[in-house]
């Protein structure tokens, strides 16, 4: 497996699909972001975009995994790869936001993530489609953060 910086038109937009269902969404977030990818076989399956809040300050945007390698732990050698970059980029502190339960709040807890806030109603005013996982609707989403240094 290969972890590595790649340009944003480098990224497949379907795998980027996988963890954000509103392409309007990923393509305003898409530009000028850094794109990580994990690639075998020269192939790309996995990603992690990431935009530059300010200089110390960086928002993750989209954590992907195609379906077949998910659950593997592809996507926490990813995130491990990704934080280390940052560092190097000499941010100090992680932000994303995700939904109010399933597998991936439990998936960035377990790296460190801790929970800032909670945005009410956030899916239900941001995606024009329900978002089910496990036959719940996503309405809020949690902000959570990670502090580097």
């Amino acid at each position: 497996m290969e972890y590595k910086e790649v340009k944003s038109s480098d990224v497949p937009i379907e795998l980027l699909l996988e963890a954000d269902p509103s392409k309007d969404n990923i393509l305003s977030y898409l530009q000028d972001a850094w794109c990580f990818v994990a690639v075998d076989a020269q192939q790309i399956v996995g990603a992690c975009v990431v935009s530059e809040v300010n200089c110390r300050h960086a928002e993750i945007y989209n954590m992907s995994v195609v379906p077949n390698r998910q659950g593997k732990g592809l996507g926490t050698q990813l995130l491990v790869y990704v934080i280390a970059q940052l560092k190097s980029k000499k941010i100090e502190r992680v932000e994303l936001g995700t939904g109010t339960f399933g597998y991936q709040l439990t998936y960035y807890q377990r790296l460190g993530f801790r929970v800032e806030c909670v945005v009410k109603n956030h899916f239900l005013q941001n995606y024009s489609k329900p978002i089910f996982e496990n036959g719940i609707q996503h309405k809020d989403m949690l902000r959570l953060y990670l502090n580097l240094t």
